[in-house]
Parts: structure tokens; sequence; C-alpha cells
């Protein structure tokens, strides 16, 4: 296997161009740390750009940056800290989950997962805050999509047509993402008690009131012990982020309190606690156990996750918690991943989408990974990708069967 590592946007050029022309295909990666989600691409050469790496532009007061796409995103995290700003979506990190360090991520990989965290229910996910992109076709040619600005309009916007593509369409070598200021502080309050029914009763009134809720999860009693080194053990969670200024988190707190009251003891969480807490439930730790037992993402409606959790544990046997108000679910299965059963029960309770993002490579390679597409959205991409990537060069058969 031949592993290709350039330093510039130019080299990376030169790569797929031979590749097109040798007809070969190629893996792409940044520093690999989702290399495990999806299934297993089958290449003879790699492309790993771990080196094309480096902040090129960052404007505070413009709310604007660009990096290399094989930036470490803890690198740009650290950055953005320094002058209290913050990607806004709150991308995820999968190392832990997958068996690697802590931030070993880049700033490409996040675009081409289209990650986010415990915020996209007020904040969206990746493709909500890039704003440009450079990159390479699959057939070994340069685009441009977007800018440097906030506000531009350039007609379809390709920049975020390839998030979420994970690599499959365009090897990206330069993003430009649209930052924020980052809250002073936060407070969670956590409700004690409810089963899954009512935890979700109580996100939906919590996320309707003009409490402002960045974040809404629910952590049932077979998980919650897992959450700040056993802090939360105990009886199920609800919790509930407030972020803001002093005054108006300590305002809407106290609101969110009263409007509680019915559902159920409630214990405000401060912001040293709270923190770490939701860095948690965005990296999925409680699932983060060092094996490989599969691990499934579903999206679905948060007034319909809950009963199609019940109805899946019936049918086999799962851990589940809830994040998104209900509508991101993490389920940790102790044997086979059950893709018929889970995914029959997600179109019972009015669709949604199951990704298995933790699996050996046997089960990845057996299934399908991502969640099948109906015919007329499945002929769209193919499409697309017969555009951007006629001969199948780039990361073949990662999202499907080549």
């Amino acid at each position: 296997m031949t592993t290709f590592t350039p330093q510039t946007a130019p080299q990376v050029l030169d790569i797929v161009r031979w590749a097109v022309s040798e007809e070969t295909p190629l893996e792409i990666l940044g520093h690999g740390s989702k290399r495990g989600i999806g299934r297993p691409v089958q290449t003879e050469h790699v492309l790993d750009l771990s080196k094309l790496s480096g902040v090129a532009l960052y404007e505070p007061e413009e709310l604007v940056l660009s990096a290399k796409a094989g930036t470490p995103l803890a690198e740009i995290e650290a950055l953005l800290a320094k002058h209290n700003q913050q990607l806004a979506f709150e991308p995820m990190d999968y190392c832990p989950l997958l068996g690697l360090k802590p931030g070993c991520g880049t700033i490409g990989g996040t675009l081409a997962a289209n990650l986010s965290g415990p915020r996209r229910i007020k904040a969206g996910a990746a493709r909500d805050h890039v704003l440009g992109v450079l990159a390479v076709s699959g057939r070994g040619e340069v685009f441009k999509s977007g800018g440097r600005v906030v506000k531009n309009v350039t007609g379809y916007d390709l920049s975020k047509g390839l998030a979420g593509s994970w690599g499959t369409l365009a090897v990206v070598t330069d993003v430009t993402f649209k930052v924020l200021p980052a809250a002073e502080t936060e407070k969670t309050l956590a409700v004690t008690g409810l089963d899954d029914a009512e935890a979700a009763a109580a996100m939906a009134e919590a996320m309707g009131s003009s409490a402002e809720v960045s974040g809404a999860a629910h952590l049932p009693e077979g998980v919650v012990g897992r959450f700040a080194k056993g802090g939360l053990s105990g009886s199920a969670k609800t919790v509930l982020r407030i972020e803001g200024v002093g005054p108006s988190v300590a305002y809407r707190i106290d609101l969110l309190t009263r409007l509680m009251k019915p559902h159920g003891a409630a214990e405000v969480i401060e912001e040293e606690e709270s923190r770490p807490l939701w860095r948690e439930i965005r990296d999925c730790r409680p699932f983060a156990d060092g094996t490989e037992a599969p691990v499934w993402r579903v999206s679905m409606a948060p007034t319909q996750g809950h009963r199609m959790v019940d109805a899946f544990r019936r049918a086999a046997g799962a851990n589940a918690f809830y994040d998104w108000q209900g509508g991101l679910i993490w389920l940790r299965m102790e044997a086979e991943p059950e893709a018929e059963v889970l995914r029959g029960l997600i179109g019972h309770f009015g669709g949604g989408h199951a990704t298995l993002v933790r699996a050996t490579p046997a089960v990845r390679a057996a299934l399908a990974v991502f969640q099948p597409q109906p015919a007329a959205l499945a002929a769209l991409a193919a499409r697309l990708k017969e555009q951007f990537d006629p001969k199948g060069i780039l990361n073949p058969g990662r999202m499907a069967v080549a």
C-alpha cells in the first residue's frame, strides 16, 4: 500500500490527477479518527491529508476562520478559546468512542462528516456554518465554493453539499467556517426520575419556552451512572442547558426550574460541572468503553424516539440515551447490530436515519452502515457521484457498495 502525504493543495491535485489517469482508487484520510465509521474502503493507495495543516486566516472581529483540511480540530478550538469564540455547532469528537486518543479529529473531517453536538437544536451542524471550501473533485479538477464572508451568494453552495459526503465526492484542501462568541457562562437544570416518555414531554415543554435552552438530553437509569465519573448515579436525569451572560442565565434557570416543577425534583448543575457533562453527552462517552460492541446513532422525530427505543428493547438487548430533545438516540448493542429490526421500527415510528458508528470491520463490510436511501434520493446521489467522481476514485464503497 502506498500512502501519499501532500503538504500543499497543488500536490493534492497532482495525486488525484494521477489516480484518475491510472483509474486507481484512493482512501481519503485526515488523521484517520473516523476511519472506523462506514464500510471498510478497499484500496491500494491512501491520500493522507495530515500534513496539509495550519490556520490560514483568522479574523476574530469578522467572525471568520480559514484552515487547511488536515488541521487538528483541537488546535482550532484552542485558538478560538483564546479569543472567547467557538464553533457554535459544537462538533462531536468521535475519537474516544472509536478507541482513539481524544481530540484527534481534523477540521476537514468535521465538514466531511457534518459533525455537530448538543447545540445542534439551536445552532445547526457544520453545514450551517461553513462559508467556503477549496477542493479537488474526483475528475482531477480544482473548484472553489463560497468565500470568506458571512453573507455570500454565489448560486448553488457546493460547500454545504460536501458536508456529510465522507470524502466520496471531492478532496477538500481548505475550509472556511463562521465562528461566534462563546457564552460567558452556563448552567444545567437536572430533573430526576423521569422515564423516557415523561422526559420527552418535559424536554418538549422546555424547548417551547422562552428559556432559550441550548441542550436537552435524557440519561436513563441504566446509563446515567456512566456520566460525570459516577457523579450523576442513581435515578434517571433529564438535563437542560442554559447559556449566556450571568444575569440572563440566572433568570432563565429560575424560569425553567418553575416550569419543570410539575415534572419532578430538580437541581442546578453549575458551570464547572455542566461543561464537562455536555462534552460527555456530545462525545457519547458512556459507550466509549474500549470495545467494538455495536453502537448506533439514530436520528428521528423527538416525539417518536422513545417509542421506537421501547419497541426495540423488546426485540433486542440495547442500552440507550437521548440528545437533541430526544431526536438523537445513541444505542449500544451487546450482540449483533440487528439492522433490519432497528430500521424497520424507525420506519414504523415515522421514519428517520440509523448509522452504525461502531462495529467490527467484518460487520461493517456486511451491512448497510448508513441509512439506505429512498429510490429517488439514491438516484440523485448517483448523479452527484457521476458529476464529481465518475471513475469512483474517492473513498469507493465508504457509504454504499461501490
